[in-house]
């Protein structure tokens, strides 16, 4: 039978194709049953360090108000705004005039008082005078030479010197302003930056999970190493000197619900400022045996409940719930339904269904790193 030309090359390409794909070898699909092929990570036990990020502001190690002790007109500015200045410098000058002449008359009266006292005194041991007179004399000689150490005091108080070191801000007065002892306002503000401190904020529950945490066995605290505190900065750089926490205050703020840790960091270029907006990082303990757990493994469900695909030793996976405590670098950190040894499915999540006999081999998509900063419990 011959076949119209037109029908033959439509046929044709169809019957080589097939013809083809018969020669060929067809690709073979899994037999039914058969295991299906996962990549698990195996768990183990670690003695991990756990960090706490707290927020907190800086503030200067020690502040000083400059304030004149004697009154008077200011006669000069000593220092430079802005400067570091030393204990003990002078910073301003007030018109010690009059103060120089007090001075001069306190010293003319305690020689006038001194030579009567002596003279009084030689009397006194021919009971030419009385024993009243004498002694009223010696008084005087007594309140003479105080009245001249005032008025020392008060023409060395016309130098008005720097309370303690550190930075000074700019002057609040200016030459020929009049100045007063106990004046409320300073003349200037001295402000010691190195060290620095850091007043750092955390809740009270925080501080009660680190307790119970503590209490149960499963954290524990490392010789010196809670004392240890990082910095990172407003613009996400690390400080890269390291402090020490002091103290933590005894009583809880009723606004916020949260106590303040004091840290102290040296700072020796001055980059740290007065009320800069910090994040320290510190090392609230360590929990020996953790189990960390890649964080491709947990899936959580509509109500955030966390689970993991476990492999057991028959080779069959099964859900699993855990309770995940933190976030460290790429893992979880796993609190309860997890044990060392045991094997979580990584890879061909996809694929798994309770009971499900599958080939376990390690996982190709696991890479662990936990430099990253350990979040906040949740």
């Amino acid at each position: 039978m011959n076949l119209p030309r037109s029908l033959f090359l439509r046929v044709a390409p169809l019957a080589i194709v097939t013809a083809l794909a018969a020669c060929g070898k067809a690709p073979e699909a899994p037999p039914p049953g058969g295991p299906v092929q996962v990549g698990t990570y195996s768990l183990e036990t670690q003695a991990l360090p756990l960090t706490t990020e707290l927020p907190g502001r800086t503030s200067a190690f020690r502040v000083a108000e400059v304030r004149p002790q004697v009154s008077g007109i200011l006669q000069k500015r000593l220092f430079e705004e802005g400067a570091t200045v030393k204990a003990g410098q002078p910073l301003y000058q007030i018109d010690a005039a009059t103060y120089s002449a007090r001075q001069k008359k306190a010293e003319a009266n305690l020689r006038a008082a001194e030579s009567l006292a002596k003279r009084y005194e030689g009397l006194r041991a021919t009971n030419a005078i009385s024993q009243q007179q004498y002694d009223d004399a010696m008084a005087a000689w007594h309140q003479a030479q105080a009245d001249v150490d005032m008025t020392r005091i008060d023409v060395v108080y016309t130098k008005v010197l720097a309370p303690i070191s550190g930075r000074i801000g700019r002057s609040l007065v200016t030459e020929g302003g009049l100045v007063s002892n106990g004046q409320p306002q300073a003349l200037a503000t001295i402000q010691q930056i190195d060290p620095i401190h850091v007043d750092l904020t955390q809740s009270t529950g925080e501080i009660l999970r680190l307790q119970r945490a503590l209490a149960d066995g499963t954290q524990a605290i490392e010789q010196n190493a809670a004392t240890r505190v990082r910095l990172k900065l407003e613009d996400g750089s690390i400080y890269p000197l390291e402090g020490k926490l002091k103290f933590a205050e005894i009583g809880v703020d009723q606004g916020t619900g949260s106590v303040v840790l004091r840290a102290t960091f040296p700072n020796p270029d001055g980059k740290l400022l007065p009320g800069m907006f910090v994040h320290a990082e510190l090392q609230s303990g360590i929990r020996p045996d953790a189990i960390l757990v890649p964080q491709q493994a947990v899936s959580r469900d509509a109500s955030g409940r966390a689970s993991v695909w476990v492999v057991g030793a028959d080779g069959v996976a099964n859900p699993r719930e855990v309770t995940t405590l933190r976030t460290v670098g790429n893992t979880w950190l796993v609190g309860d339904g997890l044990q060392a040894g045991e094997q979580v499915v990584t890879e061909g999540l996809q694929r798994l269904r309770p009971g499900l006999q599958v080939e376990a081999v390690p996982a190709r998509n696991v890479e662990i790193v936990t430099r990253f900063r350990a979040g906040r419990e949740g």
